[in-house]
């Protein structure tokens, strides 16, 4: 579907409280009589409260997403194994879920969606820190109880609720940054470009700025009064958000309006499916069903079936049918190479600043580090505005893909580096009860011709501080340090500067998602977009858990360039079909 479609027309009338008003203040003799106006209007506009609610949004949850772990950490005796089940339940739930996410923000109206995903968000996050408060004031109290199962059913309830949350911030990002912004800026490409790239900017800066404001409260009041800071924001955030996108809804009346002609018209099967299992046959087409699947049960035995099976099987073909949307889809195959971007080991992750570690570079320099990589991503943003402005979006992500890859070659010459700890004759049969330097205590803290060689990239014990993404264990041996520094200095310059093209090629595909999908299929496709983005990203982390230590470091390096060369490789194939076919720009 097209920009210019019924949908587009009505957006583009609806917004012209704001866009037509820019273009009034064009002359500059009106627009220095009415800068204090202006600023005003702009103060009261849909754009600028969308800025606010989504940086309010976006701050809670990197702090919540930094504490979760922190905390999950400290109740587990500073081991990783809750932090680990936490990170597969997350995943694992966004995954199976995804699409039935999307397909209930599909199915409903904006408002009602924007307000209840953000209203579930915060109060699960307010709860689980209320839990959290809890534990930490009576832990030893609490571990005395049931013999210590009264612990276990705390840990388990702290794990559904900070997994609901991130089920509904999903939920509540696909419905603002892929439909919202859509409808607000009136289908206008500009426009929506301009807004993608601000909200990236906001996420970029809440992303290193949250995290050291709660591990500071965290490290100089207590954890219970990081939970109290915490709950806090998100009442305050819970109310300022719910005013806010209540104002824009109000204001861009297109947010209330989906094409009847578009509307559902890719679940109009399941959705027959439903009534007729929860109703009976008698008021069901003919073929409602039967066109489903050729696995589909006949009509006469459907009223013999359970309730529970018939939602059930309902649900599994909403995903079904979810699925198949997003194959269905002219832009499925940069979708799926945004994807295969996930499965990478060169990111400012636990995993890479823990190798880091291990390669002797200091906790300070990493956090210098990582502010540098946000400068990186910050400057992808404004590359990709002006790439898009001079050659269009599809030229824009070829552009974006190509200075991606060409980065991260010094990654891949850092693998073969003087100072390199890459050593194959580890994956040896002969060496496999070592792996993850599990085979006897003389081996486990051994660091024989190169120091940390043979500890595990995240060490399942130990005093550990954290300062935002990056993992810092006190009491390092002596003796860490790598024989040259080039290799581990190559490889940051290969992740850092690769920042500029990954976040403009990022942008790119949102933008081509945003712009191609239909608005009845919206919400489906990005849910199913999340889930496979989760399901790279499982993989990655099963690559480290596969090769955990700093010898095969390198080996992940290289699987993590194929997998970006592979995605990237997607894009080009999606590039060539979109360049034959004639497109209109705005």
């Amino acid at each position: 579907m097209s920009l210019s479609s019924e949908g587009a027309q009505a957006a583009a009338a609806a917004v012209a409280v704001e866009f037509e008003q820019e273009s009034d203040r064009d002359s500059p003799i009106i627009r220095a009589r009415n800068i204090p106006r202006s600023a005003l209007i702009y103060l009261r506009g849909p754009k600028f409260l969308i800025y606010v609610s989504g940086a309010l949004s976006m701050w809670g949850d990197r702090m919540w997403h930094f504490a979760i772990s922190v905390f999950l950490i400290e109740l587990y005796g500073h081991n990783l194994l809750l932090t680990g089940i936490f990170g597969l339940v997350v995943a694992g739930s966004v995954l199976l879920l995804g699409a039935l996410i999307g397909d209930w923000v599909d199915r409903n109206p904006r408002n009602k969606v924007a307000h209840a995903s953000l209203f579930i968000q915060n109060i699960s996050v307010t709860i689980c820190s209320i839990v959290l408060m809890l534990v930490f004031s009576y832990k030893k109290w609490i571990e005395e109880i049931w013999d210590g199962w009264l612990t276990v059913v705390c840990y388990t309830v702290v794990i559904i609720l900070a997994d609901v949350a991130n089920l509904a911030s999903t939920a509540l990002t696909i419905a603002i940054q892929r439909d919202w912004i859509v409808v607000i800026t009136g289908y206008n490409r500009g426009h929506l470009a301009g807004m993608n790239a601000t909200m990236r900017r906001i996420d970029q800066v809440t992303n290193i700025l949250a995290p050291l404001a709660v591990g500071q409260v965290m490290t100089l009041a207590s954890n219970v009064v990081g939970c109290g800071f915490i709950l806090g924001w998100n009442v305050v955030s819970l109310i300022v958000e719910f005013i806010f996108l209540s104002r824009v809804y109000r204001i861009v009346p297109a947010l209330s309006v989906k094409p009847p002609a578009l509307e559902h018209q890719s679940s109009l099967k399941k959705s027959r499916e439903r009534v007729c299992l929860q109703g009976g046959t008698s008021s069901c087409p003919p073929g409602g069903i039967a066109d489903e699947s050729s696995s589909a049960l006949p009509l006469q035995d459907l009223p013999r079936m359970p309730l529970c099976m018939q939602r059930l099987r309902g649900l599994i073909s909403t995903c079904r049918e979810g699925w198949r949307a997003y194959y269905r889809q002219p832009v499925f195959l940069a979708g799926l190479g945004l994807a295969f971007l996930y499965t990478t080991v060169l990111g400012f992750d636990c995993i890479t600043t823990g190798y880091a570690y291990t390669q002797g570079i200091s906790g300070s320099l990493l956090s210098i580090l990582m502010g540098v990589s946000a400068v990186a991503g910050l400057l992808g943003t404004v590359l990709f505005t002006k790439l898009r402005k001079a050659f269009g979006l599809v030229v824009t992500g070829v552009i974006s893909s190509a200075l991606h890859l060409v980065c991260l070659l010094l990654c891949v010459c850092s693998v073969f580096a003087p100072g390199s700890p890459m050593d194959l004759s580890v994956l040896n049969p002969g060496n496999v009860s070592d792996v993850g330097g599990m085979a006897g205590g003389h081996q486990r803290h051994g660091y024989p011709m190169r120091g940390a060689s043979n500890q595990p990239l995240l060490p399942d014990r130990s005093s550990i501080h954290w300062t935002n993404n990056t993992v810092l264990f006190e009491n390092a041996p002596a003796g860490t340090e790598p024989e040259s520094y080039i290799s581990i200095t190559l490889l940051f310059l290969g992740v850092i500067s690769a920042r500029v093209g990954l976040w403009s090629f990022d942008l790119t595909v949102t933008q081509l998602l945003q712009e191609t999908i239909c608005e009845s299929e919206r919400g489906v496709v990005n849910g199913v977009q999340s889930s496979m983005n989760y399901l790279m990203d499982l993989l990655h982390f099963l690559m480290v858990i596969s090769a955990p230590q700093p010898q095969h470091f390198g080996i992940l390096v290289i699987i993590s360039v194929l997998f970006i060369f592979t995605g990237h490789t997607m894009y080009f194939l999606y590039a060539r079909k979109a360049k034959r076919k004639p497109r209109t720009n705005t």
